[in-house]
């Protein structure tokens, strides 16, 4: 037979032992961002239809869903508001009243878990009886408006003891506003997680069942991107980057990996992937049916974001994750 040359890959890959030792991409619990949905009443546990595993939590049932991430290890939730209906207006004041949902909530996590990293949502579509994400005048979203709305939220939620500020409606210049509101408040020390890449995307409609924020007429494509667009996404970064962001954000992230790395490869910032509900709620309808081996897919899947540029993630699957990383499931 002709001597053959060629290189052999394969040697690295002999042995489970081999393949941990030259492995390029670890995940750790320390990646995990968990959201956690709350709402206002008393022993309320509502599994969310679309999201199996996943709970609207009042705060008197709160305390022992953050004591298992908690002792799990999982660093940092992010809390998301489910007002009463009764509570909605068009401005969606509920957002920023020291009394709302997401406010009592962040006071109850820091008093329970006081080394609990607690990321508050910021947005109005959950407040507002309209479901868009700002202030509406004549059925358009008004900028500029919902931007003095979105510093006075942000600032409400640093008083009431945030670690994080995550602003998510795409807004234009919500970060500088934000930026500006936090720190004459006197929280310059708060740091900004903005959702600098967030698409117009099918794969929020489980979010909406859990938070209730589905837009009552039209859609948000005016303010979220369109998808088939890419270098957009780094127009927006770096005008969050310009304007104090201190996390960068991609969402959605399973069809967006690109983005992840584009967004990655061009901001000396920690990039945020969020795992989002439409991503979840495939692998667990498929799981469910016997199609697929969920851990093996969800590992497989959540290791897949941090090889593309990923620091950290935010993702249902958190605590089953940790669980399966270190061998308790």
């Amino acid at each position: 037979m002709t001597e053959l040359n060629f290189r052999r890959h394969r040697r690295l890959r002999s042995s489970a032992n081999m393949r941990a030792m030259v492995r390029e991409t670890e995940l750790d619990k320390k990646d995990f961002i968990y959201p956690i949905f709350v709402v206002d009443g008393e022993n309320v546990r509502n599994e969310v239809k679309s999201m199996p595993g996943v709970y609207q939590l009042s705060l008197d049932l709160l305390g022992e869903e953050v004591d298992e991430v908690a002792s799990l290890g999982i660093p940092s939730v992010i809390l998301f508001g489910v007002p009463d209906a009764s509570d909605k207006d068009a401005e969606g004041t509920g957002a920023y009243h020291d009394h709302g949902i997401v406010q009592k909530a962040t006071r109850f996590v820091k008093e329970r878990q006081p080394d609990l990293l607690v990321i508050a949502d910021t947005c109005l579509c959950e407040y507002t009886d309209h479901g868009h994400c700002g202030v509406i005048e004549d059925g358009i979203v008004l900028n500029d408006k919902t931007l003095e709305l979105l510093a006075r939220t942000a600032v409400s939620q640093a008083e009431a003891g945030a670690d994080i500020i995550a602003p998510s409606n795409m807004m234009d210049g919500f970060v500088a506003a934000i930026r500006a509101g936090l720190d004459e408040a006197g929280f310059e020390n708060i740091p900004i997680m903005s959702y600098a890449v967030k698409y117009s995307s099918a794969y929020y409609g489980p979010f909406r069942d859990a938070a209730n924020s589905a837009p009552q007429f039209g859609d948000r494509k005016t303010y979220q991107m369109d998808y088939a667009n890419r270098t957009e996404a780094l127009r927006e970064a770096a005008s969050d980057v310009e304007e104090g962001a201190d996390f960068l954000m991609v969402k959605p992230a399973l069809s967006y990996l690109d983005i992840v790395r584009d967004v990655k490869n061009s901001f000396n910032l920690p990039v945020v992937a969020y795992n989002v509900s439409g991503e979840y709620a495939m692998v667990k309808a498929a799981a469910q049916n016997g199609w697929i081996d969920e851990r093996q897919i969800v590992l497989e899947t959540l290791t897949s974001m941090k090889r593309a540029g990923a620091d950290l993630i935010l993702t249902y699957h958190a605590k089953d994750a940790v669980r399966w990383l270190e061998g308790k499931a």
